[in-house]
């Protein structure tokens, strides 16, 4: 059995990230697991027509890889994948790197204080895990009655089937999310007729994208510090948008008069344009980027259903208010399994506690990071350490500084093992509800995949301004952590144990 003394689980930005400033600080002892046969994270699976970022290229990347070549203001998805691919090589990731390894499941060895690893291809032990599975890694695909009988190719948007021509066929969109308004305005471009099932109308506003000049790159590449200034300067903007999500007034007013100006401008027919309207406050959803996605509406073979999809009869679409559409080609853009993580069924903590059973009242995490029970073992990207209005880059990179610091102090102990105790978990969470009610997010009259569908509670987002949750939990403090009774300490090297 193979031990190493640090495993991370999850080969996107979060894993990545990690990666790297564990290399640069020399610490050689760690094995990324990766179950897909490339890293990339989201940007490696979502490889529909027009996939892009909806922040800021120079702000959705990380800070200590600044990247000067960026193409666009908003980048595509497959250059985002070659920048992470890139930073693999160049880091020294690559053989660090598990690929192809699927793990099945994490558990806590208390006789030798130490998390045990199954994996697909053999197992591991480690001092330390580092979850950094993502939040859009398993597709939701809606239970409706008939789906699997549909004769046509159906597929998710993120695992779109390119074998698939749309070309002179009738494609359904089932969604209005931020995967559909990028991909229906493609599709329309190909398929002889499409229909869009809407559950509810997103509030969207221009995209103001635009290409880099030579000269910007130019200028990006020899003065690194202009690309740090463009940064600060995104973000900052960025953050001005929290205002509207806590609910003050006047952003609210000002942000809903962009998006139904947007609209107005750019739907001409008055009855499709009423069923485009949201009936909810803005931002109480994600608020979607398109210049694009509008118009569509505009074209004579593209068909907008404001219903949800209630059951499939052979090529016929039923929707919930009884319409009924033809299709050939069935696109399901319908999200993911956000808010109940997949991996938290198959990880047992100290008396072998399943982090589902810790987390069936919602996601929790003390300082979005760890968890009760679950010793020397850091959640990135998971409960409330997303954001609405910023790039989610900023708050992985605040918690990788989290994470390096809990090391140090594990480095300190000689290895012992802790974690955080029940109060300062139910502490956090309390602060997360109180700071999370008066927000657009809880008050906004939506249902959203920010919060756990079992109990309302926000349990994905960081219901603050981004530089508020770097302030309070970027550092790590030993003063929340119990430290558990010393067994048998850990090598320190990767290195194979026997079993």
């Amino acid at each position: 059995m193979t031990h190493v003394d640090v495993a991370i689980v999850g080969a996107g930005f979060a894993g990545l990230g990690m990666g790297i400033r564990l290399r640069r600080r020399a610490d050689d002892s760690f094995l990324i697991f990766e179950r897909a046969d490339s890293p990339g994270g989201t940007w490696r699976d979502n490889t529909y027509p027009g996939v892009a970022c909806d922040v800021p290229s120079h702000l959705y990347s990380y800070s200590f890889r600044p990247h000067p070549s960026w193409s666009a203001f908003y980048s595509p998805g497959a250059e985002i994948r070659e920048y992470l691919v890139a930073g693999v090589e160049e880091e020294g990731l690559a053989a660090h790197l598990q690929l192809g390894t699927d793990v099945r499941a994490i558990t806590w060895d208390n006789e030798s204080s130490l998390w045990l690893l199954k994996t697909n291809r053999g197992d591991y032990t480690a001092g330390v895990v580092i979850l950094a599975c993502g939040r859009l890694t398993e597709p939701r695909i809606p239970a409706v009655p008939g789906i699997e009988n549909f004769p046509g190719p159906v597929f998710h948007s993120s695992r779109w089937d390119h074998d698939v021509d749309l070309r002179g066929r009738t494609v359904a969109v089932v969604g209005s999310g931020a995967s559909a308004v990028q991909i229906v305005p493609e599709v329309a471009r190909d398929a002889a007729a499409l229909v869009v099932l809407q559950r509810s109308a997103p509030y969207v506003i221009p995209r103001d994208d635009h290409a880099y000049s030579a000269a910007e790159h130019e200028l990006f590449g020899s003065d690194p510090e202009e690309m740090s200034r463009l940064r600060t300067q995104l973000f900052w903007k960025a953050e001005e948008a929290f205002a509207q999500r806590a609910g003050h007034p006047g952003s609210i007013a000002s942000a809903r008069g962009r998006a139904l100006g947007h609209l107005t401008a750019q739907v001409f027919d008055e009855n499709i344009r009423s069923q485009l309207t949201p009936g909810y406050e803005i931002g109480c959803k994600r608020v979607l980027i398109s210049s694009d996605y509008y118009p569509t509406f505009n074209q004579e073979h593209v068909v907008l259903e404001p219903s949800a999809l209630a059951a499939v009869e052979g090529n016929t679409l039923v929707t919930a208010n009884g319409a009924r559409h033809h299709a050939d080609v069935l696109i399901l853009a319908t999200g993911f399994h956000a808010a109940e993580q997949p991996y938290a069924r198959v990880i047992r903590g100290i008396a072998g506690r399943l982090l589902s059973d810790h987390w069936a009242g919602g996601m929790t995490a003390h300082a979005s990071t760890v968890m009760h029970g679950f010793p020397n073992m850091f959640v990135i990207n998971g409960p409330n350490a997303g954001l609405g209005h910023n790039s989610a880059i900023y708050m992985i990179e605040s918690q990788i500084d989290y994470v390096l610091g809990a090391l140090r102090h594990r480095a300190d102990l000689s290895g012992r093992v802790f974690t955080v105790s029940a109060a300062a978990e139910a502490k956090y969470t309390r602060m997360i509800d109180e700071l999370a009610a008066s927000t657009v997010w809880m008050t906004g009259g939506c249902e959203s995949w920010y919060r756990d569908p079992r109990n309302g509670r926000l349990s994905l987002l960081w219901p603050d301004f981004a530089h508020e949750f770097r302030a309070l939990n970027a550092e790590f403090s030993a003063d929340d952590f119990e430290i558990l009774p010393d067994t048998h300490p850990a090598p320190s090297r990767i290195q194979e144990t026997k079993t």
